[in-house]
């Protein structure tokens, strides 16, 4: 008896900052394993995140993508954007946008960012300036600066760089909170390298576990998910709303698990929320760093849920103190549901170091809350 052909190609999520050392695709991007790496509907989908990421190389992004045939018109447009038009958006949004290319010699890669200060701090994602080397920083006007890196936070893919530049263009920035599945969103960035690209859709879903891993440590976000076009090269660019306030950073696309070429636009963005990447960057720029809270436990990654297994409980931490026990089940935190592993660490870290949080827990088959108190991870993100 023949096996039936399944109704779709697994998919995966990559993070994939492209480099270029003359040839396009001449380095290729090591995938991270293990348990946490896998997500949604485990051996169905495997994560690769930041394909959206700086994905073009450093030497056609200055130029034109590779395989790119651009026709120019030289007709003259006078049409004046609508109030509250997705162009009137595009047109408030594009002049704090930027590209960044990000160079190690003869290697580099390219993402966006945005400015969120006139005095010239730009938000991205980790995963496009982790490459290190020379930041290059190209604004809407065409001008170019020089960023310096000020702080990033892998475990949450956020990155703010500063250019030593005053009267800059800003976005503003909104609350992800809320979102409402369906509202309209808008992404800027430079896909391929081609700046100022504007693309539209909607949210398609909300706190959405996503892991991104790369060569670096793995980011684990409570994404908005998104079916606005984004590609390699859109990672940390903004997501806005219909005010065309800040709402997401896009960092992540889910591609079709073919193993062949750069993965590109399948309709399944994912944007790190406004809400956390505020705190972080307010953080990284007043002390160059920022916290991750934890609960105090190491979890069983290989547990398929539903809920996340209590593997081991650190001692004199939040978990311990709230009487936690190995073999607990965790399957609410704060009344959100948890499905596996990564659904509780993503939900964790939407919240700060300080806050309690409301446990929902199972033990020998006995369900019962307990409130705990997150802590600030004491290790290096």
């Amino acid at each position: 008896m023949s096996t039936p052909t399944p109704p779709y190609e697994p998919l995966t999520y990559e993070r994939q900052v492209q480099y270029a050392n003359h040839e396009q695709g001449s380095k290729k991007q090591r995938r991270r394993r293990g348990g946490a790496g896998i997500i949604v509907g485990a051996g169905v989908v495997a994560l690769i995140a930041g394909a959206a990421g700086g994905a073009v190389g450093y030497t056609a992004a200055k130029s034109q993508a590779p395989g790119l045939t651009i026709a120019s018109s030289t007709a003259a447009s006078t049409s004046v954007a609508a109030a509250g038009s997705i162009a009137a958006v595009a047109a408030a949004v594009q002049p704090a946008v930027v590209q960044l290319n990000v160079g190690n010699g003869e290697a580099g890669g390219t993402g966006s960012g945005f400015v969120i200060s006139d005095d010239g701090y730009i938000v991205t994602n980790n995963h496009v300036t982790g490459a290190g080397g020379e930041i290059e920083v190209t604004f809407s006007d065409g001008k170019t600066a020089t960023g310096k890196l000020v702080g990033a936070n892998p475990g949450y893919d956020i990155a703010v760089v500063k250019v030593d530049r005053t009267g800059l263009a800003t976005v503003p920035l909104g609350e992800s909170a809320a979102l409402l599945v369906g509202d309209t969103v808008i992404a800027v960035g430079s896909p391929l390298g081609l700046q100022g690209t504007v693309t539209t859709g909607i949210v398609s879903a909300l706190n959405r576990p996503v892991t991104a891993g790369g060569e670096g440590e793995t980011a684990f976000i409570n994404a908005i998910q998104t079916d606005a076009a984004i590609n390699p090269g859109n990672s940390g660019g903004p997501l806005v709303n219909g005010a065309g306030a800040v709402i997401g950073v896009n960092s992540a696309i889910a591609s079709m698990a073919t193993g062949a070429g750069q993965p590109g636009s399948i309709g399944l963005g994912f944007a790190i929320p406004i809400d956390v990447v505020k705190r972080i960057t307010n953080e990284l720029i007043k002390t160059g760093t920022s916290k991750t809270p934890i609960v105090g436990v190491q979890l069983n990654m290989t547990f398929e849920g539903p809920g996340a297994k209590v593997a081991e409980v650190t001692a004199g931490g939040p978990a311990a103190a709230a009487g936690l026990r190995v073999d607990d089940i965790v399957t609410k935190v704060n009344g959100s549901l948890i499905t596996d592993p990564t659904s509780m660490i993503v939900t964790v870290r939407s919240f700060a170091p300080g806050d309690t949080v409301e446990l929902t827990v199972t033990r020998d088959g006995e369900a019962f809350t307990v409130p705990v108190t997150l802590e600030a991870s004491k290790a290096k993100e």
